[in-house]
């Protein structure tokens, strides 16, 4: 579901360790990312280039690394459905 979301061009956002499902769906590698900091590595090593920032948005994925990074990550999906 996560790819075909993907290949349709449809905003997806994950937050804390939610970028998981990303790597498992092979949509990474190339892409600005953040994530809860245990996840760090396995974003690298999937191709990601990991920023430790509240929000990130790299097309159309956007991700956030904490619950208290809340309101940025909300931020970040509002600016993104309002295009």
């Amino acid at each position: 579901m996560t790819k075909e979301c993907a290949r349709k061009g449809k905003f997806i956002a994950a937050i804390c360790h939610g970028p998981q499902i990303l790597i498992s769906a092979g949509l990474v590698k190339g892409k600005k990312v953040t994530s809860y900091i245990a996840v760090k590595d396995d974003l690298i090593n999937a191709g990601a280039e990991f920023l430790d920032v509240p929000a990130v948005r790299d097309g159309n994925i956007i991700t956030g690394r904490v619950p208290d990074d809340l309101p940025e990550f909300c931020q970040e999906i509002i600016k993104a459905l309002s295009e």
